[in-house]
């Protein structure tokens, strides 16, 4: 992911700050607690697209 890309983006839901999780290739909203995926280097910031994280999943 472009450095640059991540700062400009948020939440689609609350306009809040993301989280990038390399890993899980996600973008994660705290607030929320939505993953939304990045598929072939483009992150998908569509609602219906976005994960929702269990209450035990921990988020850093």
């Amino acid at each position: 992911m472009d450095p640059k890309l991540l700062d400009i983006l948020v939440c689609p839901v609350c306009k809040g700050p993301l989280l990038h999780k390399k890993s899980e290739k996600e973008l994660i909203c705290k607030v929320d607690r939505l993953a939304y995926p990045i598929r072939d280097d483009i992150p998908v910031m569509l609602e219906d697209e976005a994960r929702e994280l269990p209450a035990d999943e921990e988020v850093e």
